[in-house]
């Protein structure tokens, strides 16, 4: 770990307060009409940090908690939550680390680097997509166009704001909810739409 990802790791718990004092209503989007989407989700595939390639028809059936990540960030101590969540619920959900660097250049690593990094300091076993982009632009990963943009998902208008920006697709490939990067993985909220 660098110096700085410590200090980022030791400082986490500021971030979470600081959360908890915010009382902003857009940090948890609701599929509320329950829409589904124009283009199917299991058409889409992603392309593995480790070069592989994977269909998300294989999730079918279970719910997928899509999220960017970034190794340089204040939020990066969430890759721990994040596995714990996982490890929980391996039976009903699956969660895709989708490193960008995207925001103020936080995951310059190699793709071999992220993956290295994550398991060495918390463990993820959970899949990492390769590093890829995130908002909206001509290079945005096709996922992530899919997951920003109503016109294919049925209703959410938003790409990622920061790091650890968090979207849950159910089992019939659904999109069900956005949560800002300040929720934490373990959170009421997020605990409550995986288990709905």
């Amino acid at each position: 770990m660098t110096p700085r990802q410590k200090i980022l790791k030791f400082i986490y718990p500021l971030f979470v307060w600081l959360n908890k004092t915010n009382k902003r209503h857009d940090k948890i989007l609701h599929n509320e009409k329950n829409v589904s989407p124009a283009n199917s989700i299991y058409e889409l595939s992603v392309q593995l940090n480790n070069g592989g390639i994977e269909s998300l028809s294989k999730y079918r059936n279970k719910k997928i908690l899509f999220v960017n990540t970034a190794s340089d960030c204040g939020y990066t101590n969430q890759y721990e939550s994040l596995e714990s969540l996982y490890k929980k619920n391996a039976d009903k959900l699956v969660i895709i680390g989708f490193p960008a660097n995207d925001f103020k250049e936080q995951e310059k690593g190699s793709d071999e680097e992220i993956a290295q990094f994550c398991k060495i300091h918390y463990g993820v076993t959970f899949p990492l997509a390769k590093k890829s982009t995130v908002r909206k632009s001509d290079q945005q990963n096709e996922v992530f166009r899919w997951l920003s943009d109503k016109n294919k998902n049925g209703w959410l208008d938003r790409a990622p704001r920061w790091n650890f920006s968090k979207y849950l697709v159910n089992e019939n490939g659904t999109l069900t909810h956005y949560f800002e990067p300040a929720i934490e993985p373990l959170a009421k909220e997020l605990a409550e739409a995986i288990q709905s």
